[in-house]
């Protein structure tokens, strides 16, 4: 009985170190904004252009938080492509709101899988992973994108949309995580660690990711990145 013993701890003690390196690879993120300022970013501000934003719609808070006021509509858009990756951020609403949203749910988005040869508007070719008051985690497919949900694809259009099924979004004010699965055309939404939406064979694999300014002030923060 003693030697089984001893058997038993010596397989555990040797099999510790593959537990952690597994548990290391989970957290194998990188961050792809470094709280400073926009390195590796561009802007788009609408009626305004590319890095061009006098109005300041996006803007680094000294505590490295990122806000986009919603005074106009555009985008920070990262410079590199990505393909297969899973990309984490937390958001949380402001208090402000502007024209002509003014009386409509406070919105944003993570955008993904845009093209390189997109041109800069609002919006870009892609899909998205909404971030609005009562539909986070919902997918747009955005300037003719298609994806597969519930076994049928979705309709080419200039924006199509299908509805989250279940419901993650904390109260106004708290921070909210939202997480994009993307992996050769399966595509996951994960909000506040709950799976909520996914959508198959995406008609776009690989491109550019940008987070949204769309009428409501939203901050955010821990923006990062795996790629698989």
């Amino acid at each position: 009985m003693k030697s089984f013993r001893r058997s038993l701890i010596l397989v555990t003690l040797l099999s510790l170190p593959c537990l952690f390196i597994q548990s290391s690879k989970k957290d194998d993120f990188v961050p792809i904004f470094n709280g400073k300022d926009f390195k590796g970013w561009y802007s788009f501000v609408d009626g305004y252009g590319k890095n061009n934003d006098p109005l300041k719609v996006f803007k680094v808070e000294p505590n490295g938080i990122i806000r986009a006021s919603g005074e106009k509509f555009g985008y920070l858009c990262t410079e590199k492509e990505y393909k297969n990756f899973h990309i984490s951020l937390e958001f949380k609403w402001g208090e402000k709101k502007w024209a002509p949203r003014l009386t409509a749910p406070r919105d944003s988005g993570l955008l993904y899988d845009i093209p390189m040869d997109s041109t800069d508007k609002v919006w870009p070719c892609g899909i998205e992973c909404q971030i609005q008051e009562g539909d986070v985690g919902d997918l747009w497919m955005i300037a003719n994108a298609t994806i597969v949900v519930d076994g049928v694809r979705s309709k080419p259009g200039d924006f199509v949309r299908a509805i989250k099924k279940k419901d993650a979004e904390k109260p106004h004010g708290e921070w909210n995580t939202v997480e994009a699965i993307v992996k050769d055309g399966h595509c996951q939404h994960i909000v506040n660690g709950v799976l909520v939406n996914e959508g198959f064979d995406a008609s776009i694999l690989r491109g550019r990711l940008l987070i949204q300014s769309e009428g409501a002030e939203i901050f955010f923060r821990n923006i990062k990145i795996k790629e698989l």
